[in-house]
């Protein structure tokens, strides 16, 4: 599968890059010379995306077998030990790895990090006290907290979390938006391509964040009287933060009958009612957006209008994924 169907102004060579966990792309690299299953949500994101693959305890020289590790400490000094002995700290090696991770994958967009590892860990890991005992799961692992530090763009969910439906769209959302970023980056910036971008994605931004929305237009008023480098930085900052909130029913059916708006002097007034209720069976939650998203993207085919079809919010990932299916 290609990624066609996702939105590109700029001219996209390839598919959008995951890191992942090398165990969840089974290769045999846990502590014992296991892998780990990858479930089928999981699965599903190589048909979207390419996969390269990183571990960071083997990335340090650990090898296979080796001594499992754990979390030690409390308040901010935790430290990655070995659980037999703790006379072994692999914290700030761990840490180190995330930029080399980065370095040796410039094109990743987003990364799939391994539940409860302490390397890996996106959130809940467990922590421990120095006598070995437990005392609660609330940290994230050292490679995961460094990853996040180094490129705070970047979007990170673990294969635990990505079973959750909205935590998945949101993920896959933003993994495209980021990858459709650095492409235009990698284009050449100006204040004219800003604007541009960012006016294909303002309903996707609306159906996140409407407070975001307001931002980045005012951000973007003065665009050509401002600091290209200072504004880009300040635009993807927040355009990320915007898509990081959770879409609910209410902000997408709030975008979807602003794209309604857009159709009063093309479809009759018995074709607009039956949307309309469409819309407000989906802001019920008796069908999923796919559905009135669908009807809207009959009538747009029959009455195009280019200003609609350049919006991200229509497909923002792929299609095949059927994300939309379940939110």
């Amino acid at each position: 599968m290609t990624a066609d169907s996702a939105p590109a102004e700029e001219s996209i060579a390839s598919r959008p890059t995951l890191g992942i966990g090398a165990c969840l792309a089974g290769k045999p690299v846990r502590y014992n010379g296991q892998t780990k299953s990858p479930n089928d949500h999981v699965r599903s994101l190589g048909e979207a995306f390419e996969m390269r693959s990183f571990c960071p305890e083997m990335g340090i020289g650990m090898g296979v077998p080796r001594a499992p590790i754990h979390l030690v400490g409390s308040g901010d000094v935790i430290r990655a030990l070995d659980v037999a002995t703790h006379s072994h700290d692999y914290t700030e090696r761990l840490a180190n790895y995330a930029t080399t991770a980065l370095q040796l994958a410039p094109e990743l967009c987003g990364y799939i990090l391994v539940k409860g590892s302490p390397s890996c860990g996106y959130d809940r890991v467990k922590r421990f006290a120095d006598n070995g005992h437990g005392i609660a799961s609330d940290l994230q692992g050292i490679f995961a907290a460094a990853l996040g530090r180094a490129d705070p763009l970047l979007p990170l969910e673990d294969d635990g979390r990505l079973n959750d439906p909205g935590l998945r769209e949101s993920f896959v959302t933003r993994a495209y938006t980021y990858h459709a970023w650095k492409a235009l980056c990698a284009s050449g910036l100006s204040a004219h391509k800003l604007i541009s971008f960012y006016s294909r994605y303002k309903y996707l931004v609306m159906a996140h964040h409407v407070p975001g929305y307001k931002a980045l237009g005012k951000m973007l008023a003065d665009a050509g009287k401002r600091n290209l480098d200072e504004l880009a930085s300040a635009f993807i900052a927040e355009l990320m933060a915007s898509l990081t909130r959770r879409a609910t029913l209410r902000s997408h059916t709030n975008v979807l009958f602003h794209l309604a708006g857009y159709l009063k002097r093309s479809v009759s007034s018995a074709e607009r009612q039956r949307l309309k209720d469409l819309i407000e069976l989906y802001r019920t939650g008796q069908v999923p957006l796919v559905v009135p998203l669908t009807i809207l993207k009959h009538h747009f085919a029959n009455s195009p209008n280019a200003y609609i079809d350049s919006q991200v919010f229509m497909a923002p990932y792929p299609d095949e994924l059927k994300l939309r299916n379940l939110v």
